[in-house]
């Protein structure tokens, strides 16, 4: 494409991750859609991954490469590098500093964003490992009424389709609109989620039926923490909360909120018992409810407990195997999920 196509910036906020920046900055350098810049924002990585990304800004003016005075939580260097983008930049492309991108990447998905100019997220298909993420939509839905699908993925109605940063394209007004297009503080690595469902409170959705990025998954993702400490339980909840307004009714909000809570205790007890009831993790518990305006209730981890031991009367040996498994997972990291780094 010509220099007269949308400006895009593309941003990679980054931490310690020396084995493969260097693969994701060529990925991004070597795509077919050439009228962008590359910002890569480096939180005070202590492996190399500066050095990395200056030697390529030395090599291409396109790349920018901003250095953290101090170190920031995920969510507020992602936030940082949105605030940092180019004004003249129509659209903002996240890529994760262990993800990358196919070379048509941003050709395809700025081509879908400008057909459809109510469009305000874009998202693809995202390989990791043998398995193709974010697949749930028919393929005939190219865009979908932002609040329609903000409504049923909050009412478990459709797969979870709407991406990670890496698979997603921003209208860059709808990033600038805010200072903290993430809108919840640190730990919350599902923050990009909420800041889908603000977007797309007046924008719609559009997604391309192609594989354009890759995710890469391992035990220092903050997908994979977020699973041990259950972060993924405290978004949805925080999400019903602060988006069910806008997208449900009164009725379904509530509905949803106690479905999500049901949820979050259950697996709340279960990892409890995994981690032999540890105080330290309790705490994290607490203070996570508290960051997302609730109090973690002992009525209803003592609900929980009792539900599950009615389980394991009415099925002993599935429920004995299930408290076998977790005792043997106990301290390891499951690297499940799509990554942000």
């Amino acid at each position: 494409m010509s220099t007269s196509e949308p400006f895009v910036s593309v941003v990679t906020p980054v931490y310690n991750c020396g084995p493969y920046i260097a693969e994701c900055i060529e990925s991004v350098l070597n795509q077919t859609y050439r009228n962008f810049e590359y910002l890569i924002v480096n939180n005070c990585s202590t492996d190399g991954t500066l050095e990395i990304a200056q030697n390529y800004a030395k090599h291409d003016k396109r790349i920018r490469v901003s250095d953290n005075a101090e170190f920031l939580g995920v969510i507020a260097n992602h936030n940082n590098a949105f605030n940092q983008m180019s004004p003249n930049s129509k659209y903002c492309k996240v890529v994760s500093g262990d993800d990358w991108l196919f070379r048509d990447c941003l050709t395809r998905m700025v081509e879908h964003a400008e057909a459809y100019p109510r469009v305000g997220v874009v998202c693809c298909y995202s390989i990791e490992g043998k398995r193709v993420l974010f697949q749930g939509l028919d393929y005939a839905e190219s865009v979908v009424d932002g609040r329609e699908i903000s409504r049923n993925t909050l009412l478990g109605k459709l797969p979870f389709v709407l991406g990670a940063p890496t698979s997603l394209l921003y209208r860059a007004d709808l990033v600038r609109r805010t200072k903290t297009f993430y809108p919840y503080a640190d730990p919350a690595p599902h923050a990009d989620v909420s800041g889908i469902y603000q977007a797309l409170r007046d924008s719609d959705f559009g997604f391309v039926h192609q594989i354009l990025t890759f995710t890469r998954i391992h035990a220092q993702t903050q997908t994979s923490a977020s699973f041990k400490f259950g972060r993924q339980h405290h978004a949805f909840i925080a999400d019903v909360a602060r988006f069910g307004p806008y997208f449900l009714s009164p009725a379904e909000c509530a509905q949803q909120l106690h479905v999500f809570t049901d949820k979050y205790y259950a697996w709340l007890v279960a990892a409890l018992i995994e981690n032999s009831f540890d105080k330290e993790f309790l705490e994290i518990q607490r203070a996570a409810m508290r960051q997302i305006g609730f109090e973690l209730s002992t009525a209803r981890i003592v609900k929980a407990a009792l539900l599950r031991g009615v389980e394991f009367l009415g099925q002993p040996g599935s429920t004995s195997r299930k408290i076998a498994a977790m005792l043997r997972r106990k301290g390891k990291i499951e690297a499940r999920g799509a990554s942000m780094t």
